[in-house]
């Protein structure tokens, strides 16, 4: 099989079933297509998956860690980022920064071609990196509805301390490292990750869990306080009745009315990369949105689709799989402060 260091799922060709993508550390990736149950010799129902990653093109890196499957584009279709984990020393990281070449293992994103198949897109979306993350999760850092990430970096060697890296999506064609301009760069090895609205205040902040392999390697958890951007957003808490109570699997799509014409924006229910965990409720960005048309939820377990109207953008609500109307989530904000009682605030610029 391999040494396998990531996994991740979901249903990347719609067929209605969750699929598996593992990365493999010193081999080629797997992405397990979930084939359904089948009958077999014995006359059993037994469940087959195949594993086709050469003929969907997602093999590499043949030196990964990290991977998820999100829709970094919002076109509906998930697509596949798996980091790279190789290099022989800090240097490869420095060689990468001033544009020198070097043989360090970089990141793959694959994008979903609807057929089955995946296009790497890692040069043209700015992604071709020596990042060397192990830590990883995305979110969305400004509301804009398109879905960024943060990686924690680093590997046991001591002497192995390079940025934390923090990628800000450009309307889903390019990734801009925003780690200098948005005071994300700690040195400290990355252990996870998780992005949530942690104050009830509808932007998405970040925690991170810092600290190696030895226990002469230690440093302080980090938690970055969203600003806010000005961006609406819609936050989700879903409820699963024939499907999973927890509502993993389920995907959500946001219908808004913007200055031109309406565009819509996707989430999958999961807790997101491979090496972090965020929470179970989904609070999606909506741009400059002036309004929400519709919320749209695809359950897995029966896959019928269940549609929402009249909801408010800027607000929090509970849905139960198969009602009518969603039930507003009264949340209270509250304010994070220092020790010392007074306010922190991190500024992100993008």
């Amino acid at each position: 099989m391999g040494f396998v260091k990531g996994v991740c799922s979901a249903d990347y060709n719609h067929d209605g079933r969750p699929d598996l993508y593992l990365s493999v550390l010193g081999g080629p990736n797997l992405l397990f297509r979930n084939d359904g149950p089948a009958t077999n010799a014995e006359g059993k129902t037994v469940w087959r998956f195949t594993n086709v990653a050469t003929q969907a093109g997602v093999t590499e890196p043949l030196y990964s860690f990290p991977c998820w499957f999100f829709d970094y584009d919002n076109d509906g279709w998930e697509d596949i980022y798996v980091g790279g984990y190789h290099i022989k020393s800090v240097a490869d990281v420095c060689a990468d920064y001033l544009g020198l070449p070097t043989d360090a293992e970089r990141p793959r994103l694959y994008h979903n071609n609807h057929d089955g198949t995946f296009e790497d897109v890692t040069h043209e979306t700015g992604l071709w990196r020596v990042l060397h993350a192990m830590a990883a999760n995305f979110g969305d850092l400004d509301n804009d509805g398109y879905l960024d990430f943060y990686l924690g970096t680093g590997d046991p060697d001591l002497a192995t301390l390079i940025p934390n890296r923090m990628f800000r999506n450009d309307r889903g064609k390019r990734f801009q490292d925003v780690t200098t301009s948005g005071g994300f760069g700690n040195l400290q090895k990355g252990h996870g990750i998780s992005f949530g609205d942690i104050d009830n205040d509808g932007d998405q902040d970040i925690y991170e869990d810092m600290g190696g392999a030895y226990t002469g390697d230690v440093a302080h958890n980090v938690l970055f306080e969203n600003p806010g951007h000005g961006n609406h957003w819609i936050t989700l808490k879903l409820e699963g009745v024939q499907s999973n109570r927890a509502a993993i699997g389920a995907r959500i799509r946001a219908v808004v009315t913007t200055a031109t014409g309406e565009h819509s924006y996707y989430k999958t229910v999961g807790t997101g990369g491979s090496f972090g965990a965020s929470p179970l409720r989904q609070e999606m960005g909506l741009g400059q949105a002036t309004g929400i048309v519709r919320i749209e939820i695809f359950w897995p377990r029966t896959g019928k689709t269940q549609v929402l109207t009249g909801l408010s953008m800027d607000r929090f609500y509970k849905v139960k799989e198969g009602e009518t109307e969603a039930v507003p989530w009264d949340l209270k904000s509250f304010q994070l402060r220092h020790d010392d009682g007074t306010p922190h605030h991190h500024v992100h610029h993008s």
